[in-house]
């Protein structure tokens, strides 16, 4: 064994990455992980959903202090005011601290970090900067990027992505956000809060793809009560910028008559694309799928032996935590043992206020496997909800009809991203809706809503 040879190398340091690193030298694997970063974390630690989250704390702050909401509480406030300099300087030791942190942890475990750019030279081996290194077992953690819209420039400045609309120095007069998906909507959710006018053009019928339809058209209707301008069905098929000012050309997605709409700000986001790029995996025989996906089996492992991948490079929702999951898994599989990730059961949230969660099957999709029953339960009836005077959304559960096993679970709702954490524990140990409403809930408390959409499935909820 030299300093170059590992028993495992993983490429990628995000979510899946470092904590695949991790597990598999706690395993006893001599581990190494290659990032190319001044920091480690990936996307999501860096430029994605740690900053941002920090960013949707401090504008939901703000907006409590400035909109005069407190005052039913009796809570009287000055001028208030947004120092937007502040906030990105918050936001910045947050991540700094949690980077810091995972620098920290691969010390612990005794992984080595391997700075620079991975590419393979064989199935077997890859250079990192002119050095090359050979290892048992490769690992592709390389996550995604945001996909590019034709014609469309990003110049960090007017135009921007998500990594820019993360790093603003000013707040927007009028933000265009392109893509009426989960980071567009957080991201919207930021600086309409703090202030801009914010339209959100879509291309489809409905904002936030992929999710259950009710689901989908209920949050349309709470951001439009909060001022969000929503365009569904509606093509870019152009911007254009002159000085600081945006002029976005568009017309509606089934063919009709242009128009434009002025900004000073335009966020693109309209998704995001497997970073497989410089990785020259031609070397390899790693193969992909159409979607520039690589191909894994059930323990990760790619058609080629001794080369995993897991994350965003992979099918499945492009979540940190699948990636995680998938991380732990696939060093347990390296190590000879038995990983395991059940992708029926992981949760999805969009950090808007309120918060959108789900797990499991839109009643779409499981109307297509069968017959099935719908309980649901308005946060208005939630007593803790309308306590806080912040009842806004609902909680959705889908059983199936014959054995009344929870197929999906959907909540619009203020702590809607940990109260989904039940649900996916619920389907994990296959929880019937009946299970769900006979378990004891504390009283006054949001997840309450969730017992009671339980009930609702047999038609017997108590509170509406």
């Amino acid at each position: 064994m030299t300093d170059t040879h590992f028993d495992l190398i993983i490429i990628g340091a995000g979510p899946g990455g470092y904590v695949a690193a991790i597990r598999a030298a706690q395993l006893g694997l001599k581990t190494a992980c290659v990032e190319s970063r001044a920091t480690l974390g990936g996307t999501c630690l860096n430029v994605g959903c740690i900053p941002s989250k920090a960013l949707l704390h401090a504008s939901e702050l703000f907006e409590e202090a400035h909109s005069g909401a407190l005052a039913k509480f009796g809570i009287s406030t000055g001028p208030v005011s947004i120092d937007v300099a502040a906030m990105q300087a918050e936001k910045a030791k947050a991540v700094g601290e949690l980077t810091g942190g995972i620098e920290f942890l691969f010390k612990k475990n005794n992984v080595t970090w391997i700075k620079g750019r991975a590419a393979f030279t064989s199935p077997t081996s890859i250079d990192v900067g002119g050095t090359a290194y050979t290892a048992t077992n490769f690992m592709i953690a390389t996550g995604s990027s945001v996909t590019p819209l034709p014609g469309v420039e990003i110049d960090q400045k007017v135009v921007i992505d998500s990594t820019g609309a993360l790093e603003l120095d000013r707040v927007p007069d009028h933000l265009v956000v392109i893509g009426g998906g989960v980071i567009g909507l957080e991201l919207g959710s930021v600086w309409k809060r703090l202030g801009a006018k914010v339209t959100v053009v879509e291309y489809l019928d409905q904002i936030l793809p992929g999710m259950d339809n009710e689901i989908r058209k209920e949050s349309a209707k709470i951001f439009k009560k909060q001022g969000f301008e929503i365009k569904t069905g509606t093509k870019v098929i152009g911007v254009a910028v002159k000085g600081k000012k945006a002029t976005i050309s568009v017309e509606p997605a089934a063919g009709g008559a242009a128009e434009t709409i002025e900004a000073d700000a335009v966020l693109v986001a309209i998704g995001r694309r497997p970073n497989v790029e410089g990785l020259a995996l031609d070397k390899t025989g790693v193969a992909f799928n159409a979607r520039g996906q690589i191909e894994v089996g059930h323990d990760f492992q790619t058609a080629v032996k001794g080369i995993y991948a897991i994350g965003d490079v992979t099918p499945g929702p492009m979540l940190a935590h699948k990636a995680e999951d998938e991380g732990i898994a696939a060093a347990e599989f390296v190590a000879g043992l038995q990983g395991i990730v059940n992708h029926d059961v992981i949760p999805g949230v969009v950090y808007t206020h309120p918060e959108i969660a789900s797990v499991g099957l839109t009643e779409e999709q499981a109307k297509e496997r069968g017959e099935i029953k719908v309980g649901k339960f308005l946060m208005a009836a939630n007593s803790r909800a309308k306590t806080n005077r912040d009842s806004d959304g609902l909680v959705k559960v889908i059983a199936d009809a014959k054995t009344d096993k929870v197929l999906g679970v959907h909540i619009i709702a203020t702590l809607a991203g940990t109260m989904i954490a039940e649900a996916a524990l619920a389907m994990e140990f296959g929880a019937t809706s009946e299970d769900i409403a006979y378990t004891c809930h504390a009283h006054p408390t949001h997840s309450e809503a969730l017992k009671e959409a339980a009930m609702a499935v047999q038609g017997k909820p108590i509170h509406m």
